[in-house]
């Protein structure tokens, strides 16, 4: 059924190493599949320069800057001059993670503050990466301002986040994630979130759906995500696919036709 449906993976790491079979193979599949539009996932100078590659050699792929939490103590200088391509659509993904604490909890505060300004500056949707540490972010996201476009991306919120992303008109994004049998928070949060403001996408090569789970991921399992969600709010594949993919396009103007 998904062959037939087009898709949109918001959130994949395609460059990364323990990609099955390289990225160009991971976009075939993809495309096959019925995944009409990627975004790449800047966390750091590296994988964001090799994200704005892989948008400026096929079409259908889009690129992210982004400072990731683990890597806050490294500084964001080096993205800078990356802000420039015309296939960035997004700053992130950014954030604070306090479940790691790779980079100290003041860098990771100092950083998504800025990249928060920036995303304000440039009018470029955010890109928000979050674990343990969710009253903080709001926080920081109230105080400096929360971008007109701002993604939650792999959320793992329950009912109580879900609404206070909601409040702030924040998309949330789902993954992998919500399909394991530990998230009820986050299948409640999916049932709660408003079709309009849904977003799809894998993180690949982490958090492959069930029945994928532990295997490498892929954006080609998007449409996978999107089945789920379908069947958990009683819903149609087809309308979880054509509002997702819109939604995408909201979100990211960049990527939209």
């Amino acid at each position: 059924m998904s062959e037939s449906l087009s898709w949109v993976d918001t959130h994949c790491h395609i460059y990364d190493q323990k990609t099955d079979g390289g990225t160009q193979d991971a976009l075939t599949v993809a495309r096959d599949a019925g995944v009409r539009k990627m975004i790449v996932i800047g966390t750091d100078a590296i994988t964001s320069q090799q994200a704005i590659s892989l948008a400026a050699d096929n079409d259908d792929v889009w690129a992210t800057v982004g400072l990731h939490p683990h890597d806050a103590k490294f500084g964001f200088d080096a993205l800078l001059p990356l802000l420039g391509s015309e296939r960035v659509v997004a700053i992130g993904e950014c954030g604070l993670d306090y479940f790691y604490d790779h980079s100290d909890r003041q860098s990771q505060r100092e950083m998504f503050e800025r990249q928060i300004a920036t995303a304000n500056e440039l009018h470029l949707p955010l890109v928000i990466h979050t674990r343990d540490a969710w009253s903080e972010t709001l926080e920081i996201l109230d105080r400096v301002g929360i971008p007109q476009r701002t993604i939650f991306h792999c959320f793992t919120g329950g009912v109580a986040e879900a609404t206070e992303c909601l409040l702030r008109g924040a998309y949330l994004s789902f993954s992998g994630i919500v399909t394991f049998k530990s998230a009820d928070d986050v299948r409640m949060a999916a049932k709660l979130c408003p079709i309009d403001r849904m977003l799809l996408e894998t993180d690949s090569p982490y958090l492959a759906p069930v029945p994928f789970r532990g295997k490498t991921n892929h954006p080609a399992l998007v449409s996978l995500v999107g089945k789920f969600l379908a069947d958990l709010r009683g819903d149609s594949v087809a309308h979880i696919a054509h509002h997702t993919s819109a939604n995408a396009c909201l979100a990211f103007p960049g990527i939209a036709p």
